[in-house]
């Protein structure tokens, strides 16, 4: 019995190698979990479903097999693929879920984010989420042809990657208010969450209690996930 959990995959065709070590996970031991929650970051940029990439179809058919072989998949939008929509999850299968969600677990009560909401000192990122994530504004870049989604898409990443590198790791990692004012608020003592690329499980206070942080590595040269089981939460890494 495990609950597994990934996050910043940053599938692109530009990286085969990713996308190879993902498929045989799926193929693998993601088969024998009870469910697999992706919190974040699937996918390196998302322009909308209706983009035809290969890669696309590919992984939607992957997760769907998982999802048919008995194993509930659920997706909660990460900051590079914030636009993945209802069409893309009738196709995988998957289920999508708020951006906070609260899991009971083998009598343990998880929350799980995709974590950039936690970032709370990079004003900059916190008020461009802020304006991307406005329905109206998403409505109409999805609205646009597809080669104008592209042609932004690609400036807006070329800004952001331009900006993070004026930035000291200090400010894009989690405040630790905002973890535990996150850990109170859903009255947790775990939390599961990705995004800042540090894979880690930290201990701290909430609730007055013992409480647990971990935190997903990305898969640049290597898987990475979280696995709950009635005994224990481990942070696991393992090779393509």
């Amino acid at each position: 019995m495990a609950t597994l959990f990934i996050a910043d995959l940053h599938l692109c065709p530009e990286e085969p190698a990713i996308t190879a070590g993902f498929l045989h996970f799926l193929a693998g031991p993601a088969r024998d979990a009870d469910a697999l929650y992706i919190i974040g970051d699937l996918f390196e940029a998302w322009i909308g479903d209706d983009d035809p990439v290969p890669l696309h179809a590919e992984i939607a058919r992957a997760i769907r097999s998982l999802v048919d072989h008995g194993v509930p998949c659920y997706f909660i939008h990460g900051n590079r693929d914030f636009l993945l929509g209802k069409r893309f999850a009738r196709q995988s299968g998957m289920t999508l879920l708020p951006e906070a969600q609260v899991l009971s677990l083998y009598g343990r009560d998880v929350l799980i984010m995709h974590g950039d909401t936690l970032c709370t000192d990079d004003a900059g990122y916190q008020a461009f989420r802020a304006k991307v994530h406005q329905p109206w504004l998403q409505a109409l870049f999805l609205a646009l042809p597809l080669f104008m989604r592209k042609r932004i898409a690609a400036k807006m990443r070329a800004n952001s990657k331009a900006a993070n590198s004026t930035k000291t790791l200090e400010i894009m990692d989690v405040n630790p208010q905002a973890v535990v004012a996150a850990m109170e608020q859903h009255q947790v003592q775990w939390l599961i969450h990705g995004h800042t690329h540090r894979p880690a499980v930290h201990e701290l206070t909430a609730n007055g209690q013992p409480a647990f942080r971990a935190v997903l590595g990305a898969w640049h040269s290597e898987g990475s996930m979280v696995s709950v089981t009635p005994d224990d939460v481990k942070l696991i890494h393992f090779p393509f």
